[in-house]
């Protein structure tokens, strides 16, 4: 039986994992704060892995004030620090360590495959040190850049839901921005693709097929028979999230090209049988 440790095991993604893998047959350890700043506990937990993924940080989604941009950092250079410190430090290393990045690494200018160009913002910024600090890990590394994660139990499908329930849901500031999103059954499969064929790599963990704010937008409205024209202005968004309304208001256009040559099939390839396959 392998082991998989996982760093923000309690999140969407996290649990989504740990159920995932765990009726797979695997034992799964979940690596939580206190354990992260233990290094002899955590140093004891990555050379008993086979595998470690690294998922910690903060929610991109809120307001941006310099002591949230702060932790933001810290929540992901310092864990994926020490994560890689402790691999570094023992005899036996896990076979491979998964960490996570962002699609927000590129900029929004054209449709990016894994070797997109990157913007110049403070999201890509974060996303670029994010990822160094992983490769510096003495080991395999993959690198998994997420879309946003789709799932009827938790992240951000679940909180869009409800206006759009009620017939209050619409397009957020010109509705043409891209959205690449991935649905959490195929990021699940694309995690098992990768550690069953010991891949090593930069992922794109996007849908094939991105789409744009207002392709989701109408998706929801058809999928749940509601009317969407409530649009939310771009500087309303500003108001509430300062500098991290560029989340929501300036999205970037990816495709999976590595895992489709690789031969991983999505069962989710668009936003419409994403969307009515979780309402």
């Amino acid at each position: 039986m392998k082991t998989i440790a996982i760093t923000g095991a309690s999140g969407f993604v996290g649990t989504s994992l740990r159920n995932f893998f765990e009726k797979q047959g695997y034992k799964v350890v979940a690596i939580n704060r206190e354990v992260l700043n233990n290094k002899q506990e955590l140093q004891n937990i990555v050379s008993s892995s086979n595998i470690v993924i690294n998922l910690a940080g903060a929610n991109i989604i809120n307001r941006w004030t310099k002591e949230y941009k702060e932790l933001l950092y810290s929540s992901r250079i310092n864990t994926t620090s020490n994560l890689v410190e402790a691999i570094n430090s023992v005899e036996t290393k896990p076979e491979l360590l998964i960490s996570t990045s962002a699609v927000g690494i590129y900029d929004n200018k054209d449709t990016y495959a894994e070797d997109g160009k990157y913007s110049d913002d403070f999201l890509s910024k974060l996303c670029q040190r994010w990822e160094e600090e992983a490769h510096k890990a003495q080991t395999n590394v993959s690198i998994f850049r997420f879309g946003i994660v789709l799932g009827k139990k938790g992240g951000a499908f679940a909180k869009m839901l409800t206006p759009f329930k009620l017939g209050l849901g619409g397009i957020i500031g010109s509705g043409k921005q891209a959205f690449s999103f991935i649905h959490i059954d195929d990021l699940l499969n694309a995690y098992k693709f990768v550690i069953d064929n010991n891949l090593t790599s930069t992922f794109n963990l996007t849908a094939p097929k991105p789409t744009t704010n207002l392709g989701l937008t109408r998706a929801l409205g058809k999928a749940l028979k509601k009317p969407t024209i409530f649009p939310v202005p771009e500087f309303a968004l500003r108001l509430i999230f300062s500098e991290g309304a560029k989340v929501l208001t300036d999205g970037q256009d990816a495709v999976p090209k590595k895992l489709l040559d690789l031969g991983f099939e999505f069962k989710y390839k668009d936003i419409q049988e994403t969307v009515d396959s979780l309402v």
